[in-house]
């Protein structure tokens, strides 16, 4: 008689976890050949995957929340996931030589992601990449907040010069690991104390 009550209740509990499953999947784009020609319209963070790559079947409930929470977010980034292996040339053009591969693709660019495979890092890495180079910090209290969120960032002081030229140069090789900002000398405090 126990065991007639759960049957019903189980069934209820897997269709909820189907539609939330199929509700997450939604907010993640299969790609196909038509995205080479249509991504530059756009800023996408997508995983190259194999079909039976174990890493990736790992990753594919941590991609399908990352979908949802930039979707939810607001976020200009779209996230898709093409099979590598169907769309091989597409996947060699950008670099792909392993799997999965995550990159975020910003016009021409295309930057890789090589951190840990979690929601919450890889939507840094997508905010991070996807926002200005140099973004600029208006006020001491900002340079303070950056430094209680941030062990590492980078800060140029100063006009345009041949220094600021290299400054971007860096930055736009280095993104993928950490912030740039550029301030007046009234922003940066006299003394920096590091933790």
């Amino acid at each position: 008689m126990a065991a007639r009550r759960r049957g019903p209740a189980l069934r209820f509990w897997a269709a909820v976890f189907l539609l939330d499953l199929a509700f997450c999947k939604g907010h993640v784009e299969d790609l196909d050949d038509s995205f080479k020609e249509n991504r530059k319209d756009d800023i996408w963070l997508v995983d190259f995957y194999a079909p039976w790559c174990g890493h990736c079947k790992k990753l594919e409930p941590i991609w399908n929340e990352v979908g949802l929470e930039m979707k939810s977010l607001g976020s200009p980034v779209k996230v898709g996931k093409m099979d590598a292996t169907s769309y091989s040339s597409i996947a060699s053009e950008f670099g792909v030589r392993g799997y999965p591969t995550i990159k975020l693709l910003k016009g021409d660019l295309a930057y890789n992601y090589r951190g840990p495979r979690t929601k919450d890092d890889i939507i840094e890495f997508a905010h991070r990449v996807s926002g200005a180079l140099i973004r600029p910090l208006p006020s001491q209290q900002m340079f303070e907040h950056m430094q209680k969120r941030h062990r590492v960032f980078f800060v140029y002081i100063g006009g345009e010069s041949p220094l600021k030229e290299k400054y971007i140069d860096a930055a736009s090789e280095l993104i993928v690991y950490t912030y740039f900002f550029s301030a007046s000398e009234e922003v940066v405090p006299a003394v920096i104390f590091v933790e």
